[in-house]
């Protein structure tokens, strides 16, 4: 809980928390600052990252950097490819661990294994769960041999460590992903969602932007198009109606 940002109702009533845990910049496309490029807005956020490890935090000090290849909670956030390399080679350049946080991205749901794929870097740990045993309690971190084997055996472990059950899920999804080919299908889903979410989006001016990764997709519901102002009273009506009606959709950035 002390990574997260979004205090209600996550962190509320609790802590106290873990000291030395700091948010990074991140783009956000939508809500860049007007008049910039995509590309120009890569270069400014850029600059925000390397100007936090001179302002917020010493990257001598910083044990590793914790990344979404796309923010769940955050509104499911699409990075560039440009801004995710430059994190992961400022990690390597100074001897920081470099971790992708797959836990709600993993296992198909971006239309590849892993999101961090879609952006040509290879990470040193990559942290697992939800989707890789369809709902069986069981998580893990996948990474470099010389991290993982740096714990001596019996240093790690948990009540659950191990789970027979949960394992036997796990490789049943792996099969299910390849046998049913649920990347491309994920991708198709997505492409979907995309289609018809536009159309909506000329039709409705409350719709501000559609955006996603294989079938992570997210819907910004604004004020007017213009302003872009975030509509979070509405877009807690529509979720509410959505699910009233069998389709189940979250609200993210709350």
């Amino acid at each position: 809980m002390s990574m997260t940002s979004k205090v209600k109702p996550y962190k509320f009533g609790f802590g106290p928390f873990a000291s030395e845990v700091y948010q990074a910049p991140y783009p956000y496309y939508y809500q860049k600052p007007e008049g910039l490029s995509d590309a120009a807005y890569d270069e400014y956020i850029i600059d925000q990252f390397n100007q936090f490890f001179v302002a917020a935090v010493a990257p001598e000090t910083v044990a590793c950097v914790v990344m979404e290849p796309v923010q769940g909670e955050g509104g499911f956030i699409v990075p560039s490819k440009r801004f995710v390399q430059h994190v992961a080679s400022f990690c390597q350049q100074h001897g920081i661990v470099f971790v992708a946080d797959e836990i709600q991205t993993g296992f198909a749901r971006t239309g590849k294994y892993f999101a961090i794929e879609h952006f040509d870097v290879v990470p040193d740990l990559i942290t697992v769960s939800k989707s890789l045993a369809a709902g069986l309690p069981l998580s893990g971190v996948v990474g470099r041999k010389e991290l993982l084997d740096a714990a001596d055996p019996g240093e790690l472990g948990g009540t659950y460590a191990g789970s027979p059950l949960g394992c036997v899920a796990a490789l049943a999804v792996l099969d299910i992903i390849e046998t049913e080919q649920l990347n491309q299908r994920s991708e198709h889903i997505g492409q979907v969602i995309e289609d018809k979410a536009n159309e909506w989006r000329t039709a409705y001016p409350f719709i501000g932007e559609v955006r996603r990764l294989g079938a992570m997709a997210a819907i910004e519901i604004v004020e007017d198009q213009t302003t872009r102002t975030p509509d979070k009273k509405r877009a807690a009506a529509i979720a509410a109606y959505a699910n009233e009606h069998g389709l189940l959709l979250f609200n993210g950035r709350d």
